[in-house]
């Protein structure tokens, strides 16, 4: 089965000792003693996977559906969702791409024959058939709140330069060119420019229309993910309880102050925090894999995160338009009864059905649909 188009190379480095040895002390020292005859996985990295698909699919599910919905039960419920969700910003895709970097570590070093077609070529494909795809699918549902392609020249627009979104495998595709294009290239001179871009965007000082805000903001992270892969994995192995309730409690009053102080777009202050977030989900991620009982449910579902991901938003119009009218006519004491609980339910359906869906195609044969034909299937573990 095809679990995820693996741009998770999960062999050891070459030539990092370090690495190795720390995954070693990490797996006996949390009591994940792998399988025999299947290759080693950083559970804490799935882990932090599945739980950024599972914020995805809910903050998704929140702003294009949840807030749409004509709620009239006189509290502020649904404000309170946005909020939380809010929160999650400067979390959610910086971790999702450090963790992209970290795996992708190996990758990067092929030669460009192979990075070519395996990775950039591999999420271009990807990227082009599921924006066809959506751009389907969502001219059934124009009450979605989201962005689409509405004439050919929209559509040629988000197949180029303005990405949909589906913007994360057209940004893998293009920081693996960046990543390898620079490989000899000292890592502060590729660094440095990655996080100013970053700072900027968030700060508003570049024209970022459709998804390109979130393309030029996340290129830092996943580099820092390439380039830093050691020190991240000695992070996560030396993970305490004492750096945990340290990390969230910086990562709160960070998120505090800004609020307060209206600092969302201060040059670099949203850069900042989102290294703060990275380092608590890190942090976070490698202390749950301490709980098998918690983090395996999240790690499997982890390595599965590519179906969830290209599936969940057609899933999520189609039951948007399903639903917007009946339950915005529900009464207000059936509507009290299901407000806070609906976000989370709608999310599970939506990924519970998408993941059901990915089966349904399979079964079919449609593997063409998560892997370019003809390309070897990389997989979960090497």
């Amino acid at each position: 089965m095809i679990q995820e188009l693996s741009f998770i190379d999960t062999r050891p480095a070459e030539n990092d000792p370090d690495a190795a040895r720390v995954r070693f002390r990490h797996r006996y020292r949390a009591g994940n003693t792998p399988a025999a005859g299947r290759s080693h996985r950083a559970e804490w990295a799935d882990a932090a996977k599945g739980a950024c698909i599972i914020l995805v699919v809910l903050w998704h599910v929140v702003v294009k559906d949840y807030l749409q919905i004509d709620w009239h039960i006189g509290v502020p419920v649904p404000g309170l969702w946005g909020t939380l969700g809010e929160q999650f910003l400067p979390l959610r895709m910086p971790l999702f791409f450090t963790i992209s970097g970290v795996f992708a570590a190996n990758a990067a070093q092929r030669p460009w024959r192979v990075v070519a077609r395996s990775r950039i070529a591999g999420f271009l494909y990807l990227y082009a058939v599921w924006l066809l795809i959506h751009t389907a699918v969502l001219a059934t549902a124009p009450e979605l709140p989201t962005d689409r392609a509405t004439s050919a020249l929209g559509l040629l627009e988000q197949l180029t330069i303005t990405p949909s979104n589906l913007w994360y495998l057209y940004a893998l595709a293009l920081y693996f060119t960046i990543a390898k294009a620079t490989r000899r290239v000292p890592r502060a001179l590729v660094l440095v420019p990655a996080a100013v871009l970053s700072a900027v965007t968030a700060a508003g000082l570049l024209d970022t229309p459709g998804n390109r805000a979130g393309l030029y903001q996340n290129l830092v992270f996943f580099l820092a993910g390439l380039y830093l892969r050691p020190q991240i994995q000695r992070w996560a192995a030396t993970a305490s309880r004492r750096r945990l309730v340290l990390t969230s409690g910086v990562y709160v009053l960070a998120l505090a102050a800004m609020a307060v102080a209206g600092a969302q777009q201060w040059l670099g202050v949203w850069t900042a925090v989102s290294v703060v977030a990275v380092a608590f989900g890190i942090t976070a991620a490698a202390r749950l894999a301490r709980w098998p009982a918690l983090s395996n449910p999240l790690a499997r579902l982890g390595r599965i995160t590519l179906p969830i991901y290209v599936i969940h938003m057609p899933v999520l119009a189609l039951l948007h338009r399903l639903l917007l009218v009946p339950v915005s006519g529900l009464n207000r004491p059936v509507q009290g009864l299901i407000v806070l609980g609906y976000p989370v339910l709608l999310t599970g359906l939506v990924t519970g059905l998408s993941l059901a869906i990915h089966r349904g195609l399979l079964a079919v044969r449609a593997r063409w649909l998560f892997t370019l034909p003809g390309s070897r299937q990389l997989k979960v573990a090497e």
